[in-house]
């Protein structure tokens, strides 16, 4: 994974989508031979050469404008998510070395640990951009049992754990889910060793992850809904929240609630008698 070939392949990716109506363009006779536009399309309607499309096509994005960027996502139309990705590869490729270095988070603040446990009625936890649950109040642990008492990294377990099929009454969904935050994630985190290491590693022991990867799907995840089975609780339909913390860049508050009077909410007040008894993972 290196942050040309991200480039290119994110470009590449939505141009093979677009079409030459979407584009408003006159339709000719004859058999395209690529999908999509052509590079020659996209550089005509964004204003600019053909050499230096195919400049940034190459994954070169060192030295370019912002307003070539808006006029290329524009072009190709990206939406907010996609839109936001390409700028964070904009900037990584543009940053000084110095500010290339990568930290990696492990803890959280005890503040945040008081207000994860000050949350009683919903499965809460805290993650970072790679999915590591890095904390959790009692019914998130509970909930996420089984991720916890393996690496404690939702994208690992989804692929390379078999009671993940169990967990995720819609896998797919959460697979597509998890491929999509982590190549979001290679856009803003693009000099992490340990996020390599993880796209690697799941690359190389799961096939529904490589073609997954290969789509190239980013998307923001803040919001939506999970339909589980818990071995304890049975089915829950949770609304989930995910929250990026201002003051702790990287990480995310992630939040499950039930709607009232429902069977979930049931279920998750079992899920807290039943946690209550037991020594869980985190």
């Amino acid at each position: 994974m290196s942050q040309q070939s991200d480039v290119r392949d994110f470009l590449t990716s939505r141009r093979a989508r677009m079409t030459p109506e979407q584009a408003a363009l006159p339709a000719h006779g004859g058999r395209r031979r690529v999908p999509g536009l052509r590079r020659e399309e996209v550089a005509l309607l964004a204003g600019m050469s053909v050499d230096y499309y195919n400049q940034l096509e190459r994954g070169t994005l060192r030295g370019v404008s912002e307003g070539v960027l808006d006029s290329v996502a524009r072009v190709l139309r990206l939406n907010e998510a996609e839109r936001s990705h390409l700028f964070d590869l904009w900037r990584a490729a543009n940053a000084a070395p110095a500010r290339r270095r990568h930290t990696t988070t492990r803890t959280v603040r005890p503040g945040l640990q008081r207000l994860l446990d000050a949350m009683t009625e919903a499965p809460a936890g805290i993650l970072n951009h790679r999915m590591d649950i890095l904390a959790a109040n009692l019914l998130g642990r509970a909930l996420f049992s089984h991720a916890l008492s393996g690496s404690g990294n939702l994208a690992r377990f989804a692929f390379l754990d078999a009671r993940a099929r169990d967990l995720y009454l819609d896998w797919d969904g959460a697979a597509d889910d998890s491929v999509a935050i982590l190549r979001t994630a290679t856009g803003s985190n693009p000099h992490d060793p340990e996020l390599s290491a993880l796209v690697s590693e799941l690359s190389t022991h799961s096939e529904d992850f490589r073609t997954r990867w290969a789509a190239y799907e980013v998307r923001f995840h803040r919001t939506g809904t999970k339909r589980l089975r818990h071995p304890v609780a049975g089915v829950l339909d949770l609304s989930f929240e995910a929250v990026e913390l201002a003051a702790d860049p990287g990480l995310a508050l992630l939040a499950y609630t039930a709607a009232a009077g429902s069977h979930s909410e049931d279920a998750l007040r079992l899920l807290t008698s039943w946690a209550m008894t037991q020594e869980l993972p985190l």
